[in-house]
């Protein structure tokens, strides 16, 4: 993991933005870190968490993910996502509206689902998987956010949260399988996997050759994409958080990371 190591570190080292990397290779154990405790607007990464507390209440038996969701106009917000474009009075269950939280980074969705549980049932969440250095005090596109202070993630505690997905560990292992198949589904694929070759280009007996189940988070002048890359039968956890860059640089950094963590598992 040296070498792989190394080529990221020429990768971040010109940018004049700040970088909060984790890397954990499952298979040998090996992992790297760079500035893991160091804290960035968390933008859509906080949707993982949110995620993990809905299956937390799906697990304690409080929700269904066959629950029906009544979409109210009231609470349609801006920016990412398709439901602010539904019909008002529309119903979906309880497990699309987590899709598209996670694959569409649909903000509505996000609300919906931090009303449903509770913003003290998701800081509990991340308490419990071991996010210490997070916090989580918005719901998304508020014009007057809590005078508390912001969402922020800090990489090691992503990682941790990926690390027990991966694993099995995260709620439960069926919750942890439900998680990562939503995450795998992901359509926002211009980070981390841009520069992978095609899914659909190299099947084996029906399987792609790799997977990754991702998620990214984007503001002007905050980008990131956190995932677990699954090729042949390595696993690997990638955390990789920045600030203070130009977008375009740090999307093409991004990318190369992404395109150097795929070379390695090969």
């Amino acid at each position: 993991m040296k070498k792989l190591v190394s080529r990221i570190e020429k990768l971040i080292v010109p940018s004049k933005g700040t970088w909060g990397i984790v890397l954990e290779d499952l298979n040998s154990g090996e992992k790297w870190e760079h500035n893991e405790q160091k804290l960035f607007y968390a933008a859509s990464v906080i949707k993982l968490p949110i995620m993990a507390s809905v299956y937390s209440a799906v697990e304690r038996g409080d929700l269904a993910l066959t629950d029906l969701i009544i979409l109210d106009e009231q609470d349609y917000v801006g920016g990412s996502g398709v439901i602010q474009h539904f019909t008002p009075g529309s119903s979906l269950p309880l497990k699309d509206i987590i899709m598209l939280m996670i694959i569409q980074s649909d903000n509505t969705a996000t609300n919906l689902l931090i009303d449903l549980v509770g913003v003290e049932s998701i800081q509990n969440t991340m308490k419990e998987v071991g996010m210490v250095y997070s916090t989580f005090l918005n719901k998304l596109m508020l014009s007057k956010p809590n005078p508390k202070g912001t969402n922020c993630i800090a990489a090691a505690d992503i990682s941790v949260l990926l690390h027990g997905m991966a694993i099995g560990g995260l709620v439960s292992n069926k919750a942890s399988d439900q998680m990562v198949d939503v995450m795998k589904k992901q359509q926002v694929r211009d980070c981390l996997p841009e520069k992978l070759p095609s899914p659909y280009s190299d099947f084996d007996h029906g399987k792609a050759p790799w997977e990754l189940a991702n998620k990214t988070g984007w503001i002007p002048g905050t980008r990131h994409d956190v995932g677990i890359f699954y090729v042949g039968d390595r696993e690997f956890v990638a955390t990789v958080l920045s600030k203070d860059e130009d977008d375009l640089i740090s999307k093409r950094i991004l990318s190369q990371i992404g395109e150097e963590i795929y070379n390695y598992l090969q």
